[in-house]
C-alpha cells in the first residue's frame, strides 16, 4: 500500500531488507530510494583498465575461461557504451525498464539514463553516475529540487544498485561474470557481421565480489547477501576477442522478509547490451554544488515523525 516516506515523499517501496552488515540509510539517501523502481515494480562497477589500440586478447577455447576473463578483457577496450533492460516479476506483477548509458574504465566512471514506467512516483527518466562504490541519482524523488543530485554508497542499498533503480550498470554486469562456477557453450551467433560465440551457465556473486575487489566490488558483495538465488543463471555473448557484447543475468529473492515460499520470489531478468567498444563516454561526477542536503530540522519535528 502507498504511504508517506521521508520528507512527505510518496513511497511504495517493498524491497529486500538490508542484511546485517548494511549500513543504515541517512534520510537524504531514503528519500532517494523511497522511488526505486524495483520497489514499484513490487506494488504495480568495475577495476581500472588500460584500453588498447590493437588488442591481442583472443577468446579462449576453454568455456570457463572465457566467460571469467570477458570481464577484464571488455575493460582493456577503455570504454563502452551500453542499453540496458530490466523486468521485474512477482505474482502476476510484471513491469520492465529500459536504460542507456556508457562506461569508461580507464576513468573508472559511468552514466545510465532509464526509463521510469507509467506509475512510479517519479517521471521521466533516473539519470545514475555510476562510481567504484557509489551512485549518484538525479530524478530520484519527489521533493529533491530538479537538477540536483543525491549521493549514495552502494553498501547503504540491500541490492548494491544491482537492480533498484531499474538498471545493472555495465560494470557490475559484466563484473559478475568473474564469478562463473558453471559456463557450457550453446553455439555461434551473428550479430552486426559479429560472430559471437554463446554460453550460459551459472555464477556466484560472493565469488564475483572476492575477483573483483576494492570498492568495485561492493555491489556484488551486498545483492550476494541480500539475493536468495545463489546460483544465478546467466547467458553471455562474447567475440573473437573475449569481449562481451550481451549478457543476461536472472536474480531473485523474497519479497516477503524470511520468506521460502516460492510465491514470495521476486524473479528479475536483468540485460545489457554493449557496443562501440573504444568510443569516448561523456561523462562527469556531480560537484558538491550539485548534491541535495536534506534540509535541518529542530529535534521536536524530527520526533514527531
Amino acid at each position: 500500500m502507498p504511504g508517506t516516506g521521508p520528507e512527505g515523499v510518496v513511497s511504495i517501496v517493498k524491497s529486500p531488507k538490508h542484511p546485517a552488515t548494511a549500513k543504515p540509510l541517512p534520510q537524504a539517501a531514503r528519500a532517494a530510494t523511497a522511488v526505486a523502481v524495483l520497489a514499484a515494480a513490487l506494488t504495480a562497477c568495475g577495476g581500472a583498465s588500460q584500453p588498447s589500440s590493437v588488442s591481442a586478447d583472443q577468446l579462449s577455447a576453454d568455456p570457463l575461461t572465457a566467460v571469467r576473463s570477458a570481464a577484464d578483457i571488455t575493460g582493456r577496450t577503455g570504454s563502452i557504451h551500453a542499453t540496458t533492460q530490466l523486468t521485474t516479476e512477482a505474482g502476476d506483477k510484471k513491469t520492465s525498464f529500459t536504460g542507456a548509458g556508457g562506461y569508461d574504465y580507464v576513468q573508472r566512471i559511468g552514466k545510465l539514463e532509464v526509463d521510469v514506467p507509467a506509475g512510479s512516483p517519479a517521471s521521466g527518466k533516473i539519470t545514475e553516475v555510476l562510481l567504484p562504490g557509489i551512485v549518484y541519482l538525479q530524478n530520484s524523488a519527489a521533493k529533491i529540487p530538479e537538477g540536483k543530485w543525491v549521493k549514495l554508497d552502494v553498501r547503504q542499498l540491500p541490492d548494491g544498485n544491482l537492480v533498484s533503480t531499474g538498471a545493472t550498470d555495465p560494470a557490475s554486469a559484466t563484473g559478475a561474470l568473474r564469478g562463473v562456477q558453471k559456463a557450457e557453450l550453446v553455439g555461434s551467433e551473428t550479430a552486426d557481421g559479429l560472430e559471437l560465440k554463446h554460453y550460459k551457465g551459472t555464477l556466484d556473486l560472493a565469488k564475483a565480489a572476492e575477483a573483483t575487489g576494492g570498492r568495485a566490488a561492493d555491489g556484488l558483495r551486498m545483492a550476494a547477501q541480500t539475493f536468495t538465488v545463489k546460483d544465478v543463471p546467466y547467458e553471455v555473448w562474447l567475440d573473437q576477442q573475449g569481449r562481451v557484447h550481451k549478457v543476461v543475468e536472472n536474480f531473485g529473492f523474497a519479497g516477503v522478509a524470511g520468506s521460502k515460499d516460492p510465491k514470495d520470489l521476486v524473479k528479475v531478468v536483468s540485460t545489457v547490451t554493449l557496443a562501440d567498444f573504444g568510443k569516448p563516454v561523456d561523462v562527469v561526477e556531480p560537484s558538491a554544488a550539485d548534491l541535495y542536503t536534506v534540509p535541518s530540522q529542530s529535534p521536536s519535528a524530527a520526533a514527531a515523525k
